[in-house]
């Protein structure tokens, strides 16, 4: 098999540059995979070569090649300068603070953001002596006017993970650039395959890789991309500082779940786009929260700038008791009860988000759910939600 060319592989077409990404058979014994290296000290033949470092690897918490084949085929994947990996999405969200934020800085977050960071940012952040303050994340070119003097960084989130906003990241990276500020994001929902972050002037991208990267439910990992050389050497920096390392094993099956990545989400997209068209039509719903609908609010932002979506969504049911929605809920055969999402099945949850929300106060009448569409036979899912609708009628 000819080696190609970095100028070869870059002409490659999306499909193809996933399926070769961070392969080397040459490197690997010719096995198509990059082994799972497993270790912690790396020696050295001579005092010269140990005191000069002249190895390639030096030590487990530097890397090895399973993991620099993961992040050789994330950054194929990101377009950026370079990509550090972490043993959660969480992580992920975590590193870049940590990396840019220093004590007196002040921080503009989307009121959307993730839960767990918006945790990391109102306690360890603050102890830190970082500010945060959320922000509308309907707010656009208008996030200018919420600027200080400190304020070095925005994190953006498109849609957000439980309530499916848009932002208008093109809007929000025009006027955080002009003030001197990075723009962070994460990209998680949409994945580069449908949002090209870096592309719309995104400094840092985030993935729970835990979902769509991985794919199939049994990794926790998390990604961080840097638009520029500089700021990947910040990241590295911080990276290698905090001692940030995960198992080969996650990188192997990772980089497996890659391998299959667009042909997954080609498959989960028009799934998630047909359910939640079949959801907005049920007498139960009160509305879909779902960018790709031509009712949503934020569909202009969606069509104009995302090339596809993802499997994730909300529903707001009209008002019923939850005991009524338990009942729905409890009794599904198809749909798993668990707050992760991007695998191969469906999944289903009850959330609330209007307590920790501080700059915007979402105004529903009844329960919200979210799902996400795995790859089941989209008829069996239906019937499943069908007899739970059932259910829920009966114990309202």
């Amino acid at each position: 098999m000819k080696k190609l060319a970095r100028a070869d592989f870059d002409r490659l077409r999306e499909k193809t540059r996933l399926v070769l990404a961070g392969r080397d058979p040459e490197d690997s014994y010719g096995f198509v995979n990059t082994p799972i290296v497993r270790g912690s000290t790396v020696v050295y033949p001579t005092m010269e070569d140990f005191l000069q470092r002249k190895a390639r690897y030096s030590y487990g918490t530097k890397g090895n090649p399973t993991i620099d084949a993961l992040e050789a085929a994330l950054n194929t994947m990101e377009g950026g300068a370079g990509t550090v990996v972490c043993p959660s999405g969480l992580m992920g969200c975590t590193l870049p603070l940590l990396a840019t934020l220093s004590a007196g800085d002040h921080l503009l977050m989307t009121d959307s953001v993730y839960r767990p960071t918006r945790m990391f940012c109102d306690s360890m952040l603050r102890r830190m002596g970082v500010e945060t303050t959320y922000y509308d994340p309907a707010l656009g070119a208008d996030i200018a006017a919420l600027f200080r003097p400190n304020t070095k960084a925005v994190w953006t989130e498109a849609p957000g993970s439980q309530t499916f906003e848009m932002q208008d990241i093109p809007a929000i990276v025009e006027a955080a650039h002009a003030h001197g500020a990075l723009v962070m994001m994460d990209n998680t929902w949409a994945t580069p395959l449908f949002f090209d972050s870096h592309r719309f002037g995104v400094d840092i991208s985030v993935q729970a890789g835990t979902k769509y990267y991985a794919g199939h439910s049994d990794v926790l990992i998390g990604t961080v991309s840097a638009r520029t050389p500089e700021l990947y050497r910040t990241i590295r920096d911080a990276w290698e500082a905090l001692g940030v390392i995960i198992a080969p094993e996650d990188a192997f099956l990772t980089l497996r779940g890659i391998r299959t990545m667009r042909l997954r989400l080609q498959e989960q997209m028009p799934a998630g786009i047909a359910m939640a068209q079949w959801l907005a039509a049920r007498p139960e719903v009160a509305r879909v929260m779902h960018p790709a609908l031509p009712d949503d609010p934020g569909h202009a932002l969606w069509k104009r700038d995302f090339t596809g979506a993802s499997s994730l969504f909300a529903i707001e049911l009209e008002p019923v008791a939850m005991q009524a929605v338990g009942a729905m809920l409890d009794g599904l055969s198809l749909f798993g009860m668990g707050a992760s999402w991007g695998g191969y099945e469906s999944l289903i949850l009850p959330f609330d988000c209007t307590p920790y929300r501080t700059a915007t106060k979402p105004a529903y009448r009844g329960p919200t759910i979210r799902l996400h569409i795995g790859l089941e036979d989209l008829e069996d899912l239906k019937a499943d939600l069908d007899a739970g609708f059932a259910r829920l009628r009966a114990a309202a």
